[in-house]
């Protein structure tokens, strides 16, 4: 179980799509925004844990062209959201962007872009059955991977909720004054970037 912990938290801290989205959305709209995306993102890898389970890893290692619609789904995904935060900022008032009426939103974002994320998907897919201690065909089997799959969503979110909290931190300072706009746009091309290594790096 330790070693499990050891490698959930070490692929965490490893720069992915979820980081650059949350550390993007946070900087961009505040704390309140990113961890309601962070939100979002858990949902997601409860889904990847969930079906997972039920034997759809098996499914995706039997379909090639499965795991690549989703991979590419989750690249064009990331491409879309840099592209949305390189465009000229709408207004942002209160009245016409109260948090509540975006919480939504924010949430679905959230939820599909770890939905589509192929990071995630190989994870479930190759490495947490690894971790797997019972002998095949034990009936025991689908509550161990419950629980490595809960255990696992428990500590990416803590993780997510803490680069949320930092960059949230960082935002007067990076944001205020005609520097707003340009740094916009450089974690938008950083997040296209996530997106173009995304590609390469989850490549079979």
């Amino acid at each position: 179980m330790l070693e499990f912990i050891l490698a959930v938290f070490l692929l965490e801290l490893t720069p992915g799509p979820n980081m650059a989205y949350l550390a993007t959305l946070a900087l961009a709209r505040g704390r309140m925004a990113g961890l309601i995306a962070t939100a979002g993102v858990a949902l997601g890898l409860s889904v990847h844990a969930t079906v997972t389970v039920f034997g759809a890893g098996a499914l995706i290692q039997r379909q090639p062209w499965l795991y690549e619609t989703l991979r590419w789904i989750g690249v064009a995904y990331l491409l879309y959201l840099a592209w949305e935060g390189w465009r000229p900022e709408k207004e942002n008032s209160p009245q016409r962007a109260d948090l509540l009426s975006t919480a939504g939103p924010l949430f679905m974002r959230g939820l599909l872009s770890n939905v589509f994320n192929p990071k995630s998907v190989l994870f479930f897919v190759s490495v947490l059955p690894t971790f797997i201690r019972s002998a095949p065909g034990d009936p025991a089997i689908p509550f161990e991977m419950t629980v490595l799959g809960l255990l696992y969503v428990a500590i990416a979110t803590a993780v997510h909720a803490a680069i949320v909290v930092l960059a949230a931190e960082l935002r007067p300072w990076l944001l205020e004054g005609p520097r707003h706009q340009v740094v916009r746009r450089i974690l938008s091309a950083a997040l296209a970037l996530v997106a173009v290594w995304l590609a390469w790096t989850t490549r079979r």
